[in-house]
């Protein structure tokens, strides 16, 4: 028979499933609670209990040719960061095109996941979902949790004494939409993330004084990187990630700290990070730097404690007269639908192999799609996690035995800790997660024999973008189109931009953008030689 999957949540990672499931020839039924595909990038003016929130002027961090699913490219003229409305356009345009939209029922809430009373047997959950006051509960025989991770925001008040003297207002960034309501007034943003950048430099235009506060700093990067290309285009490679990983650590972060510090020093802003050599996702924000060197903005310690009109910072200097308080301070990680014990197996931390499958089950029916950040983009991510995990439940991909999986998870969580400075961070590292989790389902480029069959395609895959494309080149769900797109990546990125056409549009030398870091390393360990 063919098995029957729950997917719960129509975003980027509920229709990766969607597709995934209909790849592997199993039967999908998506559950979304609001009205439309897109889940995170679906804007609504006014925040809903239960679904993501972004503010209006959200734009991607992560370019086109990098975000896209690996088998449906961006148009050609789509910039290369988007504005949420052109995201959003494209999602739609996916379900559109792989016909997902009638996999999904709208308006529909998943309120519980239980284990089937024969689970130990069949691994079949009972799906609870409510629709118009109407309860109903179906067996299925797996369930995707494509739910998201910034849905429940994360306000410590209790982290801030004197809070509850202020008279001021305050909020979560979750619930900011636009600019117009600060116009004139002075706001004090806690969190140095995207959003409470993007969120402070944003009202720094209409508003009478901003100003940041920031516990541990963060590093600042501009979308626009060497020679004028897309960041990511730029530095996620396949080379760069093997130099990273293979230099020694006090080369390799020396490196990082370099490449962070290319654009401005973070020690004049008060942006430098407590622990500058960790992999910690940076803030990816274009304007920051002008605002404070224009004054608009304006960086201070962690706050000390709140009085009835302003915030007393560690340094001991005050703003007075605060009209809003922001908190900027991330989500928490919850599924309210499902025993927590089930996802949160150890010290209540979220604990999944491979970031994906709950290691306590007996049988491995249960996916979390999407639970999972990187410098990569969430889109081929999702897609991967999906191909997998549609693979285990159909039978295809055996998982392995619970002492080797709890082994590998304790391996990981050390590395976790040296590269991001938590263990339960659910941050990773892109290129090699994704090779990883390719090599699960035979889709993983090789290399040497791309070198020796396929030079030209060998040189873009290895030393090129490592693009969304290079995940469909090979294995089930092979694309097609996949050589070509990596052929062309550069093409579409420089459409959009050449609009006013003064000569050829000039694409990256990939051999001058390794022969740096290559020039680098070799200086700096000849350097080494030499002192020791």
């Amino acid at each position: 028979m063919v098995k029957r999957v729950a997917i719960i949540g129509a975003g980027i990672s509920g229709l990766a499933s969607i597709r995934s499931c209909l790849e592997e020839g199993l039967e999908p039924t998506c559950f979304e609670r609001g009205e439309d595909v897109g889940g995170l990038w679906k804007f609504s003016d006014h925040a809903e209990e239960g679904r993501a929130s972004i503010y209006r002027s959200v734009f991607t961090n992560s370019s086109k040719e990098m975000t896209c699913f690996p088998d449906f490219p961006f148009p050609d003229d789509f910039p290369n960061f988007m504005h949420n409305s052109k995201l959003q356009e494209y999602i739609t345009a996916f379900a559109k095109e792989k016909n997902l939209l009638k996999y999904i029922q709208f308006k529909t809430l998943v309120s519980r996941v239980n284990k089937h009373p024969d689970f130990l047997i069949t691994g079949q959950w009972d799906v609870t979902t409510e629709k118009d006051g109407q309860k109903e509960s179906v067996v299925f025989d797996a369930v995707m949790i494509c739910s998201g991770h910034h849905v429940y925001p994360n306000l410590p008040k209790e982290s801030f004494p004197g809070l509850k003297l202020f008279k001021g207002k305050c909020f979560h960034s979750w619930d900011y939409k636009e600019p117009g309501l600060f116009k004139g007034k002075r706001v004090l943003v806690i969190g140095l993330g995207n959003s409470g950048c993007d969120i402070a430099t944003e009202l720094s235009h209409t508003a009478e004084q901003v100003i940041i506060s920031s516990r541990s700093g963060s590093w600042v990067m501009s979308r626009v990187w060497y020679d004028g290309y897309p960041w990511d285009m730029m530095t996620i490679t396949r080379f760069e990630t093997f130099l990273k990983n293979n230099l020694p650590t006090v080369i390799s972060d020396w490196w990082y700290t370099k490449q962070m510090n290319a654009r401005f020093k973070h020690e004049n802003y008060g942006l430098i990070p407590l622990k500058r050599a960790l992999r910690k996702e940076p803030v990816f924000n274009d304007e920051l730097p002008a605002c404070i060197l224009r004054g608009t903005v304006s960086i201070k310690p962690n706050v000390r404690e709140f009085t009835e009109t302003s915030a007393i910072f560690e340094d001991g200097t005050v703003f007075e007269a605060i009209d809003y308080v922001i908190f900027a301070t991330g989500y928490s990680y919850a599924y309210p639908f499902l025993d927590e014990s089930i996802i949160k197996s150890r010290n209540n931390e979220v604990t999944l192999f491979k970031d994906i499958f709950p290691p306590v089950l007996e049988k491995p029916t249960m996916a979390v799609i999407g639970f999972v950040q990187s410098l990569g983009a969430a889109i081929p991510t999702a897609d991967l996690q999906a191909r997998w995990a549609a693979r285990v439940i159909k039978g295809t991909c055996t998982l392995p035995s619970i002492k080797d999986i709890m082994h590998d998870i304790d391996e990981k969580m050390e590395k976790k800790l040296k590269w991001f400075g938590k263990s339960n961070t659910i941050q990773t590292d892109y290129v090699v997660y994704m090779d990883e989790l390719a090599s699960f389902i035979g889709a993983k480029p090789n290399i040497p024999w791309l070198f020796l069959t396929d030079p030209k395609l060998a040189l873009e895959v290895y030393f090129g973008p490592c693009s969304p494309y290079q995940f469909r080149l090979v294995g089930p769900g092979k694309w097609p189109g996949a050589r070509n797109a990596i052929l062309t990546q550069w093409d579409r990125i420089l459409k959009p931009i050449t609009t006013r056409v003064v000569g050829s549009p000039l694409k990256p030398c990939l051999f001058c953008n390794w022969f740096r870091p290559v020039v680098i390393s070799a200086v700096s360990i000849a350097v080494l030689l030499v002192l020791f």
